[in-house]
């Protein structure tokens, strides 16, 4: 914040925002009169009916008008002095569209109020990511659109949309979203092979002792280990996982002896494990065995399944099973029993390997250069960039910075060859982007008198100690 010259006051810059969110189909309102039977969802609701009708159809004519020129690609955003909107076509004739409002600076000078809208600042490929990220998970928790509208026409996909976004839209976090939202990957925990086979072999255990689960996955700390899902799936179970069901249990994990959660079974074994989904007391006869459904393989199978969630220390287990089996508690009991020591064992052992190879490694101090790193492969992701608190991510580095990054990313995904490009910022930072066999690598270094060939040297180094057998660019 500045104040420059006299009579003037301290700037104040607004972050970009969300302005609108709807989704429409032009095939249910094709007459003139019935233009309002296209919206199936509109946000902000209280906007008047004419707003509504004005801007979808405008919409509607930007897709139409961008047709004639690009027929299979259509307009993915449209640019304003105050707003970007944003347009997906999810499942053919159902249209998303996010509206954003440009980040904004407020300036103050002889008692008026001057606003310069930032018309440069957002990148689309970053929030058309956000719009497609609404409709994945959407479609987790409902499947699709053309299913909604099988199940009971265009009043049930209504309610349906209605029901979620409702909810969903007040999560989205417009501010922070950057470069991590585009890749929208996994970070998997690193684990030695013995410890590994261990998880393996439990898992083996479980899916033959608990015959209804279809598919399991094994996360710790917030990183999956295993996965039976379709990466598809799994990439955005584990956003909601991540960023929503985890962050709304935080309670301490490792409780003393007094804790509610510690149980004394066999031995003396600490039995840590409990339900994040499905029933809160095991011991209540009336206790609710109600869990979240979710839907996988929507391309194909389109499996609908009951989603149940169990937690022992940093250990967490998803069971999927057949939705149109109904667990009772007997089953819950079951489950809590059989997992839940077992589980305990295993998180201790993982922490317990997790710690002695950070012993070993020894504490470095804090390097030089951060990196975010992206595999399109498994969709491995790691970040040294962002900080993570409750459920959003931001950087920990200037905003500019961040915008770099996007615009190399951009500079990416022209290309199908192997590619590295190196920026000195204003602010002496030094930026390299590494493409290599479907890897990317972005660094940051903040070495204010190095030169092109020290900062080359710098990211060799980063690729031998943390890469390793990764990027082959010279």
């Amino acid at each position: 914040m500045a104040a420059a010259e006299s009579g003037a006051g301290p700037e104040k810059l607004l972050a970009p925002a969300l302005v609108g969110f709807f989704v429409y189909n032009p095939r249910l309102g094709p007459r003139e009169g019935e233009e309002e039977k296209k919206i199936l969802f509109y946000y902000p609701n209280e906007a008047e009916k004419n707003e509504k009708i004005r801007n979808v159809g405008l919409c509607e004519a930007i897709v139409q008008f961008t047709r004639t020129f690009s027929p299979t690609k259509p307009a993915k955003s449209l640019h304003t002095q105050k707003n970007r909107q944003f347009f997906n076509e999810p499942e053919e004739n159902f249209w998303m569209v996010m509206v954003v409002q440009n980040p904004v600076i407020e300036k103050h000078q002889d008692g008026k109020k001057n606003v310069e809208y930032q018309e440069e600042e957002l990148l689309d490929k970053v929030y058309t990511s956000v719009l497609q990220q609404c409709y994945n998970m959407y479609k987790l928790f409902n499947g699709t659109f053309r299913k909604a509208m099988e199940d009971g026409g265009v009043r049930v996909l209504k309610e349906r949309l209605e029901k979620f976004f409702h909810r969903y839209l007040q999560t989205l976090y417009l501010q922070s979203c950057d470069l991590l939202d585009v890749f929208c990957g996994i970070s998997f925990f690193p684990l030695d092979k013995m410890t590994y086979l261990k998880i393996q072999s439990f898992i083996n255990k479980m899916e033959e002792s608990l015959s209804l689960v279809k598919y399991t996955a094994f996360l710790y700390n917030d990183q999956l280990i295993w996965s039976g899902l379709e990466q598809e799936d799994m990439r955005i179970l584990y956003k909601y996982l991540t960023t929503s069901l985890f962050p709304r249990h935080m309670e301490p994990e490792l409780a003393g002896r007094d804790s509610p959660m510690h149980r004394e079974i066999s031995g003396n074994l600490q039995h840590y494990g409990r339900f994040l989904t499905g029933p809160l007391n095991l011991n209540d006869p009336e206790a609710k065995c109600r869990f979240p459904k979710i839907f996988v393989n929507t391309d194909d199978a389109y499996e609908e399944l009951h989603l149940i969630v169990y937690k022992a220390m940093s250990a967490a287990v998803c069971f999927m099973i057949d939705a149109s089996v109904q667990p009772t508690l007997d089953f819950c009991r079951r489950l809590d029993s059989l997992v839940g020591p077992q589980l305990t064992v295993l998180a201790s052992d993982i922490c317990e390997q997790y710690n002695l190879k950070k012993r070993t490694s020894g504490s470095e101090k804090d390097p030089q250069f951060k990196f975010i790193y992206f595999n399109h492969m498994n969709l491995a992701e790691k970040s040294t960039i962002h900080m993570r608190t409750s459920n959003i991510s931001f950087p920990s580095v200037h905003p500019d910075l961040m915008k770099i990054l996007g615009d190399i990313n951009n500079d990416f995904t022209r290309v199908d060859d192997d590619e590295e490009i190196i920026v000195k910022a204003m602010s002496d930072y030094w930026i390299v982007g590494k493409k290599s066999d479907q890897r990317e690598l972005y660094v940051i270094l903040s070495q204010k008198n190095a030169n092109l060939i020290e900062v080359n040297e710098e990211v060799k180094k980063l690729c031998a100690t943390q890469f390793n057998n990764i990027f082959f660019l010279d």
